[in-house]
């Protein structure tokens, strides 16, 4: 998976509470992507805005898999909430 893949899932499937590549990474739940000099980082916040899961990748596209794979359980999860409401 490349950038304009992911980009293009993340509009196409309407995924949202992210922050792609963004710098404000601070938010409640939010699922992260970023890169350093050398890997790519992927780690949702829990509910105190704290990185939990994070894992660091070589390569782009088993990063920008594992953080659209993450987008999509944080919208079952919403939804599923939603209907127990």
């Amino acid at each position: 998976m490349n950038m304009e893949k992911a980009k293009k899932i993340i509009q196409t499937e309407q995924l949202e509470n992210y922050c792609f590549f963004c710098d404000d990474t601070t938010n409640e739940g939010m699922v992260v992507i970023e890169k350093n000099a050398s890997e790519w980082i992927v780690y949702t916040n829990n509910e105190r805005a704290t990185k939990t899961g994070e894992k660091k990748y070589k390569a782009e596209s088993d990063a920008l898999t594992d953080f659209i794979e993450r987008l999509r359980g944080d919208k079952a999860m919403r939804k599923y909430l939603k209907n127990l409401l």
